[in-house]
């Protein structure tokens, strides 16, 4: 499913979510379906669906509630989606959401864990037999491939390092791709198709677990500073009461829980609001990707 088709299937606005939880029967029974969305988490929008299809549908049940899910192929269609209205709720990526958030002012209510942790790490992977001993110094010239703009690992945050740290051009300095998605990095460098890609460490360890690619088939070369995990989304419009319900939803899911709810070694759900994506803000502001708020 690509990003237009996502967006011209029906629109479901974040009043109805109010409406279908809070509202007067007549009113819930009209909009007791509500649309929610999450990113591209796996190989397919299809592995994404039936992997994280639990917790929407435990989350849907919890508040009583009718629920379609739709996944996308690519984090930046989340963030337009999100955006303009067309979702009720959202599992979205830290840059995506504050894409979204930037736009529209939505809110992120919960972080999810995964090994207990709120938080995440970027990547960059390489071929085994690339030799890095000084990263990027030992990389220059290689091929490289970004993931899509609205990935906060697979793009933000290796842009905003170049720029800020490496100060290095990385269109320049690497001969370089972007828009792949990171199953397609992981792939692609492990059948040698190029040097180095972006990915993040959830990624990795599940394609490696599920067995799509072996562990030695390619090497992690550089590890970014732990960024927050992915967010839990309600639109701007959505009562402040709706956010409180969904949140003490998912921060009551127990680790034994998350075994049945979640894709294996993420264990439930921390509270969150948008200042816990701080520093992704930080990093898409120092891009001139998004504005500063008044």
């Amino acid at each position: 499913m690509d990003r237009r088709t996502f967006i011209a299937r029906g629109i479901v606005t974040g009043a109805g979510l109010a409406t279908a939880v809070m509202g007067t029967p007549a009113l819930a029974q009209a909009r007791k379906t509500l649309r929610f969305g999450i990113g591209p988490l796996l190989p397919s929008p299809e592995d994404t669906k039936k992997a994280y299809m639990p917790l929407f549908a435990h989350l849907a049940k919890e508040l009583g509630v009718d629920f379609e899910l739709v996944a996308t192929t690519d984090w930046a269609g989340m963030a337009v989606a999100m955006g303009s209205g067309q979702l009720d709720l959202a599992w979205m990526g830290p840059w995506g959401y504050i894409i979204a958030n930037n736009a529209t002012g939505c809110q992120a209510v919960a972080t999810v864990k995964y090994d207990e942790k709120p938080t995440y790490l970027g990547v960059i992977i390489a071929r085994p037999d690339v030799k890095v001993a000084k990263f990027p110094d030992d990389t220059k010239g290689m091929t490289i491939s970004f993931a899509d703009v609205g990935s906060t690992s697979g793009w933000l945050i290796p842009s905003y390092y170049a720029k800020e740290v490496w100060k290095i051009d990385p269109r320049t300095f690497w001969t370089y791709t972007e828009g792949a998605t990171h199953a397609a990095n992981e792939i692609s460098v492990s059948a040698g198709q190029v040097d180095l890609a972006t990915d993040f460490d959830r990624n990795r360890n599940a394609m490696i677990a599920s067995g799509k690619v072996k562990e030695d088939a390619n090497k992690i070369v550089w590890t970014s500073d732990p960024l927050p995990n992915d967010a839990i989304v309600l639109p701007a419009n959505a009562p402040a009461g709706m956010g409180d319900q969904v949140r003490k939803i998912l921060t009551a899911i127990t680790v034994d829980q998350a075994k049945a709810l979640l894709p294996n070694r993420y264990t439930g759900f921390v509270a969150a609001t948008h200042a816990s994506y701080d520093m992704i803000e930080k990093a898409g502001l120092a891009l001139g990707k998004i504005k500063a708020k008044a």
